[in-house]
């Protein structure tokens, strides 16, 4: 394999995994995007950022996406070297909206855009790759396929289908300011659950996959979780006493990911809008989405 491009760019959308029940394996990708554009040099790698991350992440070899571009690279048997990045950055950073999951799918994507056989890296290949990288699929799958995503091991066997979802299924992020690390949102969660918990989420997972396609007015029910969000709360205490609001009034509402960003499976009116942004909530309506692709340079 060789490279025949020397630059290419692509967008990846931001994701929200679990969606309540469906804890490492479920995600739904959301009209949030980040955009990269990486050009191939031959002197030392750097990044400029734009946006989100343009005060915390690395501007070097650190970065997230040059690392992982550099080291499918190396798996793909490709010459490397330097690289410089422009990250247009929207997709909040720390806030459980895949930001991480974004730029490892940016990397794959970007390095497909630049070798002559892009099929070596198709989307079964690419959820791999970035699921070692992440350690789980929940929002690098929805980041690639786009929509709603179900993922599930079969032995080493990686595999990923996409969900059907009802057009008037709207979705809604209330993103606070603070952050939190996913590696903080795990450590609080036990090593072991109760069988009962565990059969409660079952259930409302495979119900989740039916309201989503079929059943919207049982999003509420279908998104009842005993796995990880209460274990979570003390982590989040805003976003714990808000996601607890908005089900006592009946919204079907998780937390994104490992949070602190809400997920709610509504449009929010901008009556709601307000409430919330008294708390200090930024809504955001979202579409059903794609997933990344790479951007045709003549746009």
């Amino acid at each position: 394999m060789r490279l025949i491009n020397n630059h290419a760019r692509v967008r990846v959308p931001a994701t929200s995994g679990n969606l309540g029940p469906g804890f490492d394996s479920m995600g739904i990708a959301h009209d949030l995007w980040d955009e990269v554009a990486a050009t191939l040099t031959t002197g030392t790698s750097r990044v400029v950022i734009l946006g989100e991350g343009s005060q915390t992440l690395p501007r070097d070899e650190n970065h997230l996406i040059i690392q992982t571009m550099k080291n499918t690279m190396e798996w793909l048997g490709v010459p490397g070297g330097g690289i410089e990045l422009v990250c247009r950055n929207k997709i909040p950073q720390g806030r459980g909206l895949g930001s991480s999951a974004a730029a490892v799918v940016a990397a794959l994507m970007l390095v497909k855009g630049l070798v002559d056989r892009p099929e070596a890296l198709d989307e079964v290949t690419m959820l791999r790759l970035a699921t070692r990288f992440e350690g789980h699929p929940d929002n690098a799958a929805p980041a690639i396929y786009g929509g709603a995503t179900l993922s599930w091991n079969a032995g080493e066997e990686l595999r990923t289908t996409k969900l059907g979802i009802r057009p008037d299924v709207h979705t809604s992020l209330l993103i606070p300011n603070e952050i939190l690390a996913t590696s903080e949102a795990r450590s609080v969660l036990p090593s072991a659950v109760p069988h009962g918990d565990a059969s409660f989420n079952a259930s409302r997972t495979a119900l989740l996959v039916h309201a989503l396609e079929h059943r919207p007015e049982l999003l509420f029910d279908a998104t009842e979780d005993k796995l990880h969000q209460d274990y979570r709360a003390d982590s989040m205490p805003r976003s714990a006493a808000m996601l607890k609001a908005l089900r006592n009034a009946g919204w079907p509402a998780v937390i994104s990911g490992a949070g602190p960003t809400i997920l709610v499976f509504a449009k929010i009116d901008q009556n709601m809008a307000r409430i919330v942004g008294e708390q200090g909530f930024h809504v955001v309506n979202s579409k059903q989405v794609h997933g990344a692709y790479l951007v045709d340079e003549s746009e």
